[in-house]
């Protein structure tokens, strides 16, 4: 059975929860987190095994690649190959959010994590215990939606548990996510971006943003 750790309104036992579930991802092991979606599956992005783990857990196709969450902007440029400068628009205005940026993969990535695509999909979380575990972590980590592929999108942790059982090492239990929708997601390789999921925030709104940034960049 998976370990539940419980974040709440007590600061200190929210803390040590947190740092709890950060040794065990360094340690390599997966741990299920709540983040302004839904939950989702924490790795370190350059454990090779942890990432295996998660696709097959997952029962995920090989040739997808797996979302990544980063502390702040300078993982990210330590991270992605390049940032163009109309993208920046949308980070200024998106991040910390639900908005997922797909980018030029860096050198430092896995190819099993990238699913030899060359691309990553990242963003900055807008829930604080998310946020704090990335911190906690130092370093990026996995945030593919917690949930065997096909099956609903889960926005607790009963509905984890529900699905992945004792697959994971453990849960970070921060009680109903607050979003019901997924992530939008947005190939930012390609001018104009590619819209390849809607959810969140629509594909007017990161459309009308990324030209605002093209106009400003001229």
């Amino acid at each position: 059975m998976s370990l539940i750790l419980k974040v709440g309104q007590d600061p200190s036992l929210s803390a040590e929860a947190i740092r709890r579930a950060a040794r065990i991802i360094v340690g390599g092991g997966v741990v299920a987190f709540p983040t302004e979606t839904s939950y989702g599956l924490g790795v370190l992005v350059s454990h090779r095994e942890a990432i295996e783990r998660v696709y097959q857990l997952k029962r995920r196709a090989y040739h997808k690649s797996l979302s990544i969450l980063v502390g702040n902007l300078v993982e990210l440029q330590e991270w992605v190959e390049t940032i163009p400068t109309e993208v920046v628009h949308l980070i200024e205005r998106f991040w910390p959010g639900p908005l997922t940026l797909v980018f030029a993969a860096g050198e430092h990535f896995p190819t099993n994590l990238t699913g030899g695509t060359g691309k990553v999909a990242v963003r900055i979380s807008s829930h604080p215990v998310a946020q704090a575990l990335v911190q906690a972590v130092g370093t990026p980590i996995t945030a593919t939606s917690a949930n065997r592929s096909g099956a609903p999108s889960c926005h607790s942790a009963p509905e984890v548990l529900a699905q992945l059982g004792s697959d994971l090492e453990a849960v970070l239990d921060g009680g109903l996510t607050p979003g019901s929708k997924d992530s939008t997601i947005a190939d930012v390789t390609r001018r104009p971006p590619e819209i390849l999921r809607v959810g969140a925030i629509t594909a007017h709104e990161v459309l009308s943003c990324w030209e605002e940034g093209a106009e400003h960049s001229l």
